[in-house]
């Protein structure tokens, strides 16, 4: 899992990246996703030497990116109908959104599945 963390951060850095240069720097609210994606890959690398630290702060700040990048992906009529303000902010916080949902599902479901393979060792050492 904290190689998963670390691409996602690497993935959300880049996504920042590109929508800052897109807006011709225009403003520095593009790079919320870079911002994000450093806080992650640096929870990534604190999960290289403790896991379950690392992931559930990587995994904090996910939910979060969530919840900021939401109201833009609300938006997302607006793009379809060319009425739009900031379409590369939508397409960036939709992008952002999309990727963090997926690392919350699989970091959930990695979590589920290591408490399960520690409940069946558990259970298999006390027989």
């Amino acid at each position: 899992m904290p190689r998963i963390t670390i691409g996602l951060g690497i993935i959300l850095i880049l996504v920042g990246l590109v929508s800052y240069i897109v807006t011709s720097f225009a403003s520095w609210t593009a790079l919320i996703p870079a911002i994000l994606g450093a806080l992650i890959l640096i929870s990534g690398l604190i999960g290289l030497k403790n896991q379950k630290i690392g992931i559930h702060i990587a995994l904090v700040f996910a939910l979060l990116g969530i919840i900021g990048t939401a109201m833009n992906v609300f938006k997302l009529g607006e793009l379809f109908a060319g009425t739009a303000e900031r379409p590369a902010a939508i397409i960036a916080s939709t992008i952002t959104f999309v990727l963090l949902i997926v690392y919350i599902v699989v970091g959930v479901r990695s979590f589920i599945n290591a408490r399960r393979w520690k409940n069946e060792n558990e259970v298999a050492a006390a027989e």
